[in-house]
């Protein structure tokens, strides 16, 4: 479904989220944006999820079966809900019958259906009646309610399916109940960590968890009135004229920033900071993340959980393939009537692709022959005695010449003796095996100021600008070993002219702190993080303190955390764990402690962004590919998207609420196939199928690809092997758009001036090719799933309070 950034909602009022008991309040603080109107804007006051007595009895169950209750580190390697210590099966069919016994003496009779109908034979309100979706069911918002009514209005007629009945989820109707009230209460944290931040989250599932709340108010970010005038946004959006690094300098704020505990604050002036009075901003708070986080890792280990969302991920798998034998023929017609539309001139972004290997191998050994012919002369390296070694001295040395090279030579694709080994694979980074190479050819920080890279960088591009309607978000790499990293990247991109109208950046953390302190490059993990936020905080401050960069920003959408995953993690990040400046041990920090600080560092620059008017970020790491399930928990809870998601596959808890709470998961099939699973048993369709917000992405074409389109090399594969069809095609290039960091202004003209809107009236088939019997289905599909739980978790409520509400 449509993810809607917070600094772009459609037409919405402030949004009101539950502001429980303890869960969040409010603090009022000044908002000046290009984006965001003059306002006064409310923002979460950052407290632990407040978590029913009985649910917290439960997470405390699981967490002693587990021997982690608190938060004491385990010895085992690997998560309890990947291993077969709960005997769900067994436990189940033991207790099924009594459980049943118990509830269908209070329960009349069940019948449960499955019809299919036309849409709008019957009117709306017999429609929705027809679905087992009541006109005035108190469970769906009413803006829902109308935008389904809005829904039956303006699509043609096709089969909808509908089941209807008391119950019919499969499950005892308290495993129901207090499995729907755990899925609320984890999407509640999500929610809250979303607006923290200012990433995005789907608003059918925010109305729905806003239904539940009867008296709370949460305020969020105020959207703008966007204008939805055709005539204003063509399908081609305008070319960037001028200097595209040309930019506005803000005067300097005089704040006064501190790094305090691995954590950036901002106070007005060095009388507020001795008085320890920051600004009312959002700071992040470590033990109630903790404490969120390990309720979230206890409640995916729950049997009876876990056997609801496995039975629910099946529906929708069943439902989908229901859907495609009763309307494929339909979806088809509805693509062949608009005229000069298809796949090939949609709008489809690469959303994860490395920039040191966006080109291919042939693209890459023409690029180094041309140089060897063009700048033979040029000085390219120093050696260790600190003479300069021109780019013909640096192939003599390797006893080569231009006519020598070859593909097999240069042996930078990945084979079969990448699989499972990520050190083979980092070392194909290496052209024809040697270190210098790469730093000559694919380095932005080198003694020739990164030229060569930027050359190779622009031809990648105009291939890109060539095809017209491929975009791509390239991630270049800060290290955090040194404070003036920053400033040599934006000074890169500047003095090469590194843009596009069609290209974005990511910026990409590496988790390497132990390989830097064993290199004595920093003291202590607080190092790396000042060496990442210092300079962005400064420009933000004051814009003239690092020009380039201010400049360089505008096109930069967010951060990325990498690594091999797969790498085993000895220490659990706990109440007990070192804060980064007391973190000075040669071991590697884990991936949840990473994302951690980069998030709560990010809330706060966020932040101070917005309030000067800047652009702000989003949080897109790479997250199971490989390694440990926990890795999704955390990214669940702070990113706004992810790269991979393989092991999702094996977590059927966090699989099912990542589709409910519509994370993008950007997926490379290729680079999986040759390095952790096999193309045939990747989850793509599998996940496509059951609606997760999947997009197609290259990740390495370097080592991966062949022609010079990786990307649609990437779709051409999918789609025959998997058998995608056009329609299919077209929803994830949609999606790709959707999950990208491009402008919300660009999409507007990509998909049309109302994407915003959720369902059939968010979707211009004009410019996506996807027909509205398509959106139709995602969007009905997602709110029943909501309504369900949403009833569950109401019903569990009123039953605890006394009162039972039968399942009608």
């Amino acid at each position: 479904m449509d993810e809607v950034d917070r600094s772009a909602q459609n037409e919405e009022e402030s949004k009101k989220r539950p502001e429980e008991n303890g869960q969040a309040s409010v603090i009022e603080g000044e908002s000046q944006s290009p984006i965001f109107p003059n306002s006064k804007v409310k923002f979460t006051k950052h407290m632990h999820a407040e978590v029913d007595g009985k649910l917290e009895e439960l997470a405390g169950s699981i967490l002693q079966r587990n021997g982690e209750f608190g938060y004491e580190p385990r010895d085992e390697m690997s998560t309890p809900y990947e291993m077969p210590q709960y005997p769900i099966q067994e436990k189940e069919n033991r207790n099924y019958f009594e459980r049943q016994y118990s509830h269908s003496s209070s329960m009349p009779p069940t019948s449960v259906s499955s019809r299919s109908h036309t849409g709008n034979s019957r009117g709306v309100t017999g429609a929705f009646a027809d679905r087992g979706l009541p006109y005035n069911d108190s469970i769906i918002p009413q803006e829902i309610v109308a935008e389904l009514e809005q829904e039956y209005e303006l699509l043609p007629d096709f089969q909808r399916i509908s089941v209807s009945g008391e119950d019919t989820s499969g499950v005892p109707l308290k495993d129901l109940e207090q499995a729907s009230k755990i899925l609320v209460q984890m999407l509640t944290v999500r929610d809250k960590y979303m607006a923290l931040s200012m990433q995005a989250f789907p608003k059918v599932t925010s109305r729905f968890l806003e239904s539940l709340e009867e008296e709370h108010e949460f305020v969020g970010v105020k959207g703008v009135n966007l204008t939805t005038s055709l005539a204003e946004h063509p399908i081609h959006p305008p070319p960037m004229k001028g200097d595209p690094f040309k930019i506005d300098f803000p005067e300097d704020l005089g704040c006064v920033l501190r790094m305090d505990e691995g954590m950036f604050r901002v106070y007005r002036s060095q009388e507020d900071m001795d008085k320890g009075v920051q600004l009312d901003w959002v700071y992040p708070d470590l033990q109630n993340f903790l404490k969120d986080h390990a309720l979230l890792q206890a409640f995916i280990a729950d049997g009876p959980l876990k056997s609801f969302c496995y039975r629910r991920l099946c529906y929708l798998s069943s439902k989908f393939q229901l859907h495609i034998l009763l309307n494929e023929l339909k979806e088809s017609a509805e693509q062949k009537e608009v005229p000069h539309r298809d796949f090939y001139n949609i709008r489809k972004v690469d959303t994860h692709v490395h920039a040191s290997s966006c080109m291919n191998q042939k693209h890459l050994l023409r690029f180094i022959k041309k140089m060897m012919k063009a700048c033979k002369d040029d000085k390219v390296c120093r050696t260790r005695d600190g003479s300069e070694m021109s780019l013909h001295e640096v192939f003599e040395s390797l006893n080569l010449t231009a006519y020598d090279l070859n593909v097999d030579m240069l042996d930078v694709h990945a084979d079969r003796n990448t699989f499972h080994r990520f050190d083979k694979f980092n070392a194909k980074y290496n052209p024809i095996g040697e270190s210098r190479l790469r730093e000559i050819f694919i380095k932005t920080d080198n003694y020739i100021g990164g030229k060569y890279f930027a050359q190779i960088m622009k031809e990648v591009i105009e291939d890109l600008e060539e095809s017209k309607y491929q975009n791509a978000e390239f991630r270049l790499s800060i290290y955090g070993r040194s404070i003036d990293e920053w400033d040599k990247l934006a000074q890169w991109a500047i003095k090469h002219k590194v843009y596009s109208d069609n290209v974005r950046w990511m910026i990409q953390m590496p988790r390497l702190y132990d390989v830097f302190k064993n290199n004595k490059l920093v003291t202590c993990f607080n190092d790396i993080l000042v060496n990442i936020f210092q300079p962005l905080f400064e420009v933000t401050k004051d814009p003239r303190s690092h020009p380039e960069l201010h400049a360089f920003l505008q096109h930069v959408t967010g951060f990325d955390s990498v690594d091999d995953e797969s790498k085993p993690e000895h220490i659990v990040f706990d109440r007990d764990t070192p804060l980064p400046p007391d973190w000075c041990n040669e071991e590697n920090p884990p991936y949840s402690y990473y994302l951690y600080y980069t998030f709560a560092n990010m809330v706060v620059l966020n932040h101070f962004r917005r309030e000067r008017g800047l652009s702000t970020f989003v949080l897109r790491p790479h997250c199971g590919e490989a390694g440990s399930a926990t890795h999704l928990v955390t990214a669940f809870m702070l990113s706004e998207s992810i790269a991979h998601g393989l092991m999702l596959r094996k977590v059927p808890v966090l699989q099912y609420l990542y589709y409910l709470a519509q994370i993008g998961i950007a997926m490379s099939p290729l680079s999986n196939n040759s390095l952790f699973l096999n193309y045939h048993r990747n989850p793509l369709l599998e996940y496509f199928n059951r609606g997760l917000n999947v997009s197609l992405s290259t990740d390495d074409p370097l080592q991966f690809h062949f022609t010079k389109e990786p990307l649609m090399e990437e779709y051409s594969i999918a789609a025959q092997v998997l058998k995608l069809s056009t329609c299919d095609m077209c929803e994830i290039a949609r999606n790709s758009v959707l999950q990208s960091g491009f402008p919300h202004e660009m999409k507007q003209h990509w998909l049309g001036p109302a994407y915003t809107k959720e369902g059939v009236a968010g979707n211009d088939i004009s410019r996506t090719n996807v027909p509205g019997i398509r959106i139709a289905y995602r969007y009905d599909t997602l709110v029943d799933e909501m309504r369900t739980i949403c009833r569950g978790a109401k019903s569990y409520d009123q039953e605890r309070k006394g009162t039972k509400v039968a399942f009608t």
